[in-house]
């Protein structure tokens, strides 16, 4: 298996700059910060599940395959920010800006969208779903996702469950547009068996299921 880039590095700030920085593959899980300032700072690749970043600046960050998972980000201002397959799921919106921020393949999943100002929801590159999307699996896939999950690190992760104990059928919707079927169910089997290390997005597994070479572009 391809190595783990990513770090821990819990944030717990308040009223400091941390500009021009890169933060790319950390695990900001939980942080807690308030009024600090991330121009310019590179946070692709980065779990903000149950973090709570208000009133913070993130002029002109990146966000590629970023993971918002229960995030606060109440007040905090997204101004010229790039999100790419990016994931908002129950997040707190509210007085966020995001003006002439770039959405390219970016889920809004069970967050109030209407809290945030300068959002524009009628972007095509925008997807918002008001719960878990209900789509139609194989008894295959379904038992393939529930065999990967008996690896610790991957239960650890939370990827592919939702704190009910039901399956996220929106991140197997988000495998399934970069993976077909067969070799998805074939990875989630190597996945299980040989995957030693923990993680903490779902960008990882997709790197690990590209590594493996079961790429449908292939």
């Amino acid at each position: 298996m391809a190595r783990n880039q990513s770090v821990k590095g819990n944030f717990n700030y308040n009223n400091i700059e941390k500009k021009d920085k890169n933060f790319m593959y950390k695990n900001l899980a939980r942080s807690n910060c308030y009024n600090c300032n991330f121009s310019n700072s590179n946070f692709d690749y980065v779990s903000f599940r149950g973090a709570h970043f208000k009133s913070s600046d993130f002029f002109q960050c990146t966000f590629r395959w970023a993971e918002f998972i229960g995030t606060n980000l109440k007040g905090s201002s997204f101004k010229d920010a790039i999100f790419e397959n990016a994931i908002f799921d129950s997040v707190n919106l509210e007085a966020v800006n995001f003006k002439d921020a770039t959405f390219i393949n970016t889920v809004f999943l069970s967050t109030d969208v209407k809290k945030a100002k300068n959002l524009d929801r009628s972007n095509p590159n925008i997807k918002i779903f008001d719960e878990m999307p209900d789509i139609k699996i194989s008894e295959d896939l379904r038992i393939a996702t529930e065999n990967v999950m008996t690896n610790t690190h991957v239960k650890a992760a939370r990827i592919f469950d939702t704190k009910d104990g039901d399956l996220n059928l929106l991140n197997l919707m988000i495998l399934l547009e970069h993976f077909d079927e067969k070799n998805l169910i074939e990875g989630l089997h190597r996945i299980q068996l040989e995957l030693d290390r923990d993680f903490h997005t779902l960008s990882y597994v997709i790197r690990l299921l590209k590594d493996s070479k079961v790429d449908k572009s292939l």
